[in-house]
């Protein structure tokens, strides 16, 4: 960015002395010039035509002109129906190149004193993580990561919906069906043990209508009627009075969905700092709600359900408290947003929740601004798409979710296999193989998920994204693992590669220009992928930037060239596009290996 301003700084002064035209550096925009043109960097010169009186093309070829004949960093121009592409002369790439490995920490914001606190993950206890989950998982973790990068305190979330009718009916099946299974006795993991008894609840609960149907019942109505939807809604009742037995059975299955769910998250590489549970924040948001009604934001109607109206706001009148008293989810919401902010008063709350929920948080977040709360204002729905299979779409309560585990290990199985194709693990330990299988398995998957637009649905294809060609995980990570064995060759050879060993090197190759580029360009992708909270601008930059590298590895010697100082730039080069290789895809949650 220093470079592109220094630029801005000579097409300001261009302007100033050609058009007598004032426009301050900060103002002009500047744009990496189209690959089938020749240049660094775009001025784009239609919005001066009127200001000047002159054409597009007329007032690019003045600029080009003074610009090549005045300013140091401009080698040469040329213009393209009012696009004004700038080539940058080769030892400003290199000047730019060698402050690049003199600094340990390009790419990382200074701090910002802001604090953001990123939820993710928010599983449900009665069943183990499937493929949606990763989703979530992934980007919640790289959100994390890229905020992290932008300087800020970040604390990662999970909200845990420990509680609930769904909770009941796994828990109500166990009692029925468990003949005191155990995860230990029936070496089924803890979270998948409590998922097969939701599903056996759903099935047994099938029959059950299909047999009041059968007998002259309206559906629906044998829907309610159901005697296990009934002792559900019965073993709630008890739960949330306290009844031991119940409560004992809930402790009991939910510690060992826990022990499954904390395999799960060190496998796929995530974590958190801080665990919030359902059970222990349901009942927080009706304090709030009280105050709400104190302050007459909220209304009571005549049956004493509490309502917000929210039509001011282009939404509608909301329920956030029954008749009864009894909470909606809306509530605990309050709550919870409310203890959030005590244990880390944030600047901004990232809720990262499936697109399904868009609604549910813009309540949040206008009822929250009505009681007056000062954090509501940073808190952002951080909304996604669906993820697909060719097969269709997953149904956890039928049985039919692509399970999280599951996936993982034919994720490793692929990679196995493709990689013993490519013949890559020559010289590996069996544990060294399995780790590099693992390494890639995960890489693949984190990527291919994490490189489209959060907003977007999208289809998962696991044979796709374990290719080593093409925009993929292993493609990255196989270009790290190359140039780590040059930088292995190097070392053995005993070359140093300080910027003190290329001091006479001013010879720029095309492919090392668009090398160098890359790199200038990390400090921008980072602070461009907290702006938009998209791990996919992280995943573009290291593809584009591993790409860019392998193009040069083609076209251009390193070991044979006979030039030393040549030959040492570009070993300096290649350990560079490592480190950022590196850096890029730790953002994403996903690490590179070093030899393939």
């Amino acid at each position: 960015m220093q470079l592109q301003y220094a630029i801005s700084q000579s097409i300001s002064q261009a302007l100033s002395s050609v058009f007598d035209l004032t426009v301050d550096a900060t103002q002009l925009a500047l744009q990496p010039t189209r690959k089938e043109f020749a240049g660094s960097y775009t001025f784009v010169t239609f919005p001066y035509t009127k200001s000047i009186g002159k054409g597009p093309d007329q007032i690019g070829e003045a600029l080009g002109q003074y610009l090549k004949e005045n300013s140091s960093i401009i080698k040469d121009y040329n213009v393209v129906k009012g696009f004004l592409n700038l080539e940058v002369e080769a030892t400003e790439w290199l000047r730019l190149f060698r402050e690049l490995m003199q600094d340990g920490n390009y790419g990382q914001a200074k701090t910002s004193g802001k604090n953001v606190m990123v939820e993710y993950s928010s599983p449900n206890t009665n069943k183990p993580l499937h493929l949606g989950h990763l989703r979530n998982n992934f980007l919640g973790y790289s959100v994390s990561e890229i905020m992290k990068a932008n300087g800020h305190n970040v604390l990662k979330a999970n909200l845990v919906n420990d509680r609930g009718i769904h909770i009941c009916k796994s828990m109500l099946a166990y009692q029925k069906f468990g003949n005191g299974e155990t995860p230990e006795g029936s070496g089924i993991k803890g979270d998948h043990l409590a998922g097969k008894y939701y599903v056996l609840f759903d099935k047994a609960y099938k029959e059950q209508i299909d047999e009041l149907v059968a007998g002259g019942m309206d559906k629906e109505e044998a829907k309610k009627k159901a005697p296990l939807m009934l002792e559900a809604q019965d073993m709630l009742l008890k739960w949330e009075q306290g009844d031991e037995e119940v409560v004992s059975l809930w402790k009991q299955m939910n510690s060992w969905v826990y022990a499954g769910f904390d395999q799960t998250y060190r496998n796929i590489g995530v974590d958190f700092d801080k665990f919030y549970y359902e059970s222990g924040t349901y009942t927080l948001g009706k304090g709030l709600v009280e105050e709400g009604l104190q302050k007459g934001v909220f209304f009571k109607k005549p049956d004493g359900s509490v309502w917000v109206d929210l039509t001011a706001e282009g939404l509608d009148e909301k329920l956030l408290l029954r008749a009864d008293g009894t909470s909606v989810y809306i509530t605990q919401d309050l709550g919870t947003a409310e203890l959030k902010y005590n244990d880390f008063p944030y600047d901004q709350s990232l809720y990262v929740v499936a697109d399904e929920q868009n609604y549910h948080f813009q309540v949040l977040k206008a009822v929250l601004k009505k009681l007056g709360k000062p954090y509501a204002e940073g808190i952002y729905h951080l909304s996604y798409g669906m993820v697909d299979l060719p097969s269709g779409k997953m149904k956890s309560r039928e049985g039919t979710v692509v399970d999280a585990d599951e996936l993982v290990q034919e994720m490793i199985d692929t990679a196995r296999q493709q990689t013993e194709e490519l013949g890559k693990i020559e010289g590996f330990t069996p544990d060294e193989a399995q780790q590099l299988y693992h390494t890639l398995a995960l890489g693949a998957l984190k990527y291919f998920l994490l490189k489209v637009d959060p907003k977007k649905r999208m289809l998962f294809n696991p044979q796709e994204s374990i290719d080593f060609r093409g925009n993929t995980g292993p493609f990255v990570q196989y270009t790290h693992a190359r140039i780590s064995a040059i930088l292995r060759k190097a070392a053995e050879m005993g070359i140093t590669v300080g910027a003190a060993t290329f001091d006479n090197f001013e010879k720029l190759h095309e492919a090392e220009q668009d090398v160098i580029t890359q790199l200038v360009s990390y400090p921008e992708v980072v602070k461009e992928a907290g702006k938009l909270y998209a791990p996919s601008v992280i995943a573009n930059y290291a593809y584009e930037l591993a790409k860019a590298y392998n193009r040069f590895y083609q076209e251009i010697s390193i070991f044979n060239e006979t030039d030393e100082q040549a030959r040492n730039f570009r070993i300096a080069l290649s350990a560079m596009v490592a480190r950022f290789v590196r850096e890029s895809m730790s953002l994403l949650g996903i690490e590179v290996p070093e030899r393939m």
